[in-house]
């Protein structure tokens, strides 16, 4: 499972079994252009645009609540993985109920 530090940003992959406290916050997806990926992000966000906003967002939202982690679905899964995409698809339920 992979979270964003609320503080710093950086994206840190954990064990499925015993992750930290993480948030996971409901958004509305956008057109694809506008969907920070796994790919994207762990490149390095661009500032100037909506898919940064987005989880800039996230991070603060989830830092004023508390939550030194958190967890976005366009961010934190590596889609171009067959294996990690699947077991994201079948641990969500888990992540989203433990969040």
């Amino acid at each position: 499972m992979w979270l964003i530090n609320t503080t710093s940003g950086i994206l840190t992959e954990f064990d499925n079994e015993d992750p930290p406290h993480y948030a996971i916050l409901s958004h509305r997806w956008g057109a694809k252009e506008q969907e920070q990926t796994f790919k994207e992000y762990r490149k390095g966000l661009k500032q100037d645009t909506s898919r940064h906003y987005k989880i800039l967002k996230l991070r603060e939202i989830a830092l004023a609540d508390g939550y030194e982690w958190a967890w976005v679905d366009s961010a934190c899964i590596d889609k171009r993985s067959s294996a990690e995409l699947s077991e994201a698809i079948n641990s969500m339920f888990t992540w989203y109920r433990n969040a």
